[in-house]
């Protein structure tokens, strides 16, 4: 059921003509454009074309390679299945909207015909023509609506039905989306906490590596701190004179070296300064 929803979305998009490209693009991986290309029978470009398409309605998505032999990309596409549901949705409610404004009109307001032209108008404008055609000069019949409203009604049972069916599927899909995002936000999370675990091994280890090194600096310090102090041991030191008190240290004079040949001469003169020193004081 699913790909027949598929295969009608590609059809009102591009063409009943390219809705096999469906039985490729219907996969959980991306196909090569040139694969499809092989497979459907027709060019690269025509391929391209059937797919710009589609992807202006975002209803597929693509990723690109390059070829390492080559140097080009090559462009790999995967049909968007949830966002095909939705735009397949969209539009059948707007067909089923529309065919309720036509019952409404059809049970509330009157039509006429021209049998012979198969004009059909409202009670309004055939009111205003005289009820006379206007193509052949006949006059309106009035049309009963009743067979007009019973197909109406059953287009739209039909499209309800249609509609509920397209709903089951999106459920499924969204189901199966969000299993595969939380198995995702799993894996996030698991990887996460290992980086987390990882990173706090780190930290642990780098932490205990600095205490080591500093365990081993403060017992090097600690060595050599007993080294100085052993050292300081082993040096004798000198006591300190004690002085005595009360009793000063008188410097020594440094003896005058006397010049020999003047020996005489100064003791003379220091006897004539006496002498003197002594007659004045008399």
């Amino acid at each position: 059921m699913l790909k027949t929803f598929l295969k009608e979305v590609v059809a009102i998009v591009v063409g009943k003509q390219a809705e096999d490209i469906i039985d490729m693009l219907d996969r959980d991986k991306y196909i090569n454009e040139f694969l499809i290309a092989k497979k459907l029978g027709i060019t690269i470009n025509q391929t391209r074309n059937i797919l710009y398409k589609i992807s202006d309605h975002g209803l597929i998505s693509s990723i690109r390679k390059k070829d390492k032999r080559k140097g080009w990309y090559t462009y790999f596409w995967r049909i968007e299945i949830l966002k095909s549901l939705e735009f397949l949705a969209n539009i059948i409610n707007k067909r089923m909207e529309q065919l309720k404004h036509l019952v409404k009109s059809r049970e509330t307001k009157e039509f006429y015909v021209c049998e012979q032209c198969n004009i059909e108008v409202n009670a309004e404008n055939a009111l205003l023509h005289e009820f006379i055609c206007n193509e052949c000069g006949k006059v309106y019949t009035f049309k009963d609506n009743t067979k007009i409203l019973k197909e109406l009604k059953k287009e739209a049972d039909k499209l309800g039905g249609k509609s509920k069916l397209i709903q089951e599927e999106i459920d499924k899909e969204q189901e199966k989306l969000d299993k595969q995002r939380a198995k995702e936000i799993k894996k996030e999370a698991a990887e996460k906490a290992k980086k987390k675990a990882a990173a706090v091994a780190k930290r642990r280890a780098t932490k205990k590596r600095l205490e080591k090194e500093t365990k081993k600096e403060i017992v090097k310090k600690k060595a050599r701190v007993k080294k100085k102090v052993v050292k300081k041991k082993l040096v004798k030191k000198k006591k300190p004179i004690k002085k005595k008190p009360g009793k000063k240290h008188k410097r020594k004079k440094k003896p005058i070296k006397k010049k020999p040949g003047k020996k005489k001469t100064v003791k003379k003169k220091k006897l004539v300064k006496k002498t003197k020193s002594k007659k004045r004081k008399k």
